[in-house]
């Protein structure tokens, strides 16, 4: 499995089996950080981190303070697909890390970014 990023029309297919998704809260200025794993039943959340609280983002009541961050693993199916909004008012996009390399989208106002499982030799769709 691989992972697609879809931004408009533009497709980039990363040869991954796991990434890190992090971003800033708007409001907060928080980073979260959110553990993927790609199956062939989707994207599973396998634990996620966020610095503080505040402003919508109070960690669940399972949540563990380890070095500065509250660290969880949420209760979620697998999903299809994630739509990751653009809003440009962050000062910066997502973070798409796997593998010591990481990689920024959507730090402008655009249409939603998707991320999804797609195989390497099959366009998004195809699967």
């Amino acid at each position: 499995m691989s992972l697609c990023i879809i931004t408009g029309a533009k497709v980039m297919v990363m040869a991954i089996s796991a990434f890190t998704l992090a971003w800033s809260h708007s409001v907060e200025k928080t980073r979260w950080e959110e553990d993927w794993r790609i199956t062939p039943a989707g994207l599973e959340l396998m634990g996620a981190r966020i610095e503080g609280s505040g402003a919508g983002m109070e960690p669940p009541e399972d949540a563990v303070l380890q070095d500065g961050a509250w660290v969880y693993r949420p209760h979620l199916p697998s999903q299809p697909a994630l739509l990751l909004a653009r809003s440009g008012a962050t000062g910066h996009g997502w973070e798409i890390c796997a593998e010591g390399r990481c990689t920024e989208i959507g730090a402008t106002q655009d249409k939603p970014a998707e991320l999804r499982p797609c195989a390497p030799d099959k366009p998004p769709g195809n699967n």
